[in-house]
């Protein structure tokens, strides 16, 4: 199956959009021990790159399994290939994190966890964190448990037909969605399960259907698309900590909904640009950017705050550049090796 350039780009784009969140509370930090000036960018609302990441998500399952649907052994190698996937690189940044906050608690921003709290964490299960957060401990990885949560009810559904799996997976998160809104709030994990983001993946999926059934868009149409949902973001942006889950839902992910239309509507026939090609390496990498910006912002911190915590701006630009390199270098060192030792393992 060719590549969609568009929707690497895309990856690429969301991931960063959550670096760019997280680094500037850390610049803020050195300005404030330095005494000088730095003013937050609140240009697009940058945790939106989840939202993006979750219609993707829905996008590409649809669009990689078409060979798996109508089969007998879709289910486990559907299953088992996106355990060898996501479950490597995850369960190494989780133990990063419990390494450094043995080594350096002073780095964290928060408390040492329970047996508990480390064992769902490492299961995707949501739990209470340390703060009262239905999170991991490795923060990041509630998204990743919204998207186990997706790949479980994607992988039962291939054991139906063809032409009713999309509509099985869509039905299953409007019930949780439903259950959530009518008799909420409902205890963990279905709580947890039941906000409107996990809708995002269903709408993903029918973007999928919506290509595999031959939608196409010209150029000029598909950057009208993609204007429009910049728009909606830039609307969005001044209302953070205002909006509800259902406003973020539906501002947050009808422009991540319509960016995915916009990358997937292409007909993919022209060769794409170098920096079409490497913007989409850097989608590739999209996932241990995701995981490991983290690690190489606030190491650079630490090291700013030593030899230059009065340049906040230039700590911005070196950390989200190295947080770029650093997760080249584990996807193609880590990350790819290992994903392809265990699907050879798993014989998938």
């Amino acid at each position: 199956m060719y590549q969609l350039y568009g929707i690497q780009v895309l990856r690429a784009f969301a991931a960063f959009m959550v670096a760019v969140h997280h680094v500037q509370p850390d610049a803020a930090v050195l300005a404030q021990r330095s005494g000088a000036s730095f003013t937050p960018s609140h240009l697009l609302p940058w945790m939106a790159g989840v939202d993006i990441f979750f219609v993707v998500s829905g996008f590409i399952m649809v669009h990689s399994s078409e060979k798996l649907f109508d089969t007998v052994d879709g289910p486990r190698l559907f299953l088992l290939r996106r355990l060898a996937r996501i479950v490597p690189l995850y369960w190494a940044t989780t133990t990063l994190f419990l390494l450094v906050a043995l080594a350096l608690p002073a780095t964290l921003n928060s408390g040492a966890p329970s047996f508990l709290q480390i064992a769902s964490s490492y299961l995707f299960w949501p739990t209470l964190s340390t703060e009262g957060q239905v999170q991991p401990i490795y923060s990041l990885g509630w998204t990743l448990n919204y998207e186990m949560l997706f790949y479980a009810l994607f992988g039962l559904a291939l054991f139906l037909p063809r032409p009713v799996v999309v509509q099985a997976v869509t039905l299953a998160l409007i019930m949780l969605v439903g259950a959530e809104r009518l008799a909420g709030p409902l205890p963990l994990p279905f709580g947890f399960w039941g906000q409107p983001i996990v809708l995002e993946f269903a709408a993903g999926m029918g973007l999928a259907l919506l290509r595999q059934r031959g939608f196409r868009l010209p150029g000029e149409y598909r950057w009208l698309v993609a204007g429009l949902a910049i728009a909606i973001l830039l609307i969005a942006a001044p209302l953070a900590g205002t909006l509800t889950s259902w406003t973020t839902f539906l501002l947050h992910g009808s422009a991540a909904a319509l960016l995915v239309l916009a990358a997937a509507s292409g007909s993919g026939q022209s060769a794409p640009s170098a920096m079409v090609r490497g913007l989409a390496e850097v989608g590739d990498a999209s996932y241990a950017l995701y995981l490991i910006h983290p690690f190489a912002i606030r190491g650079l911190r630490e090291v700013f705050l030593r030899v230059a915590p009065g340049w906040p701006l230039l700590f911005v630009l070196v950390a989200l550049s190295a947080a770029v390199i650093a997760a080249l270098l584990v996807y193609h060192g880590f990350e790819r090796p290992m994903t392809r030792r265990l699907r050879t393992w798993l014989r998938v």
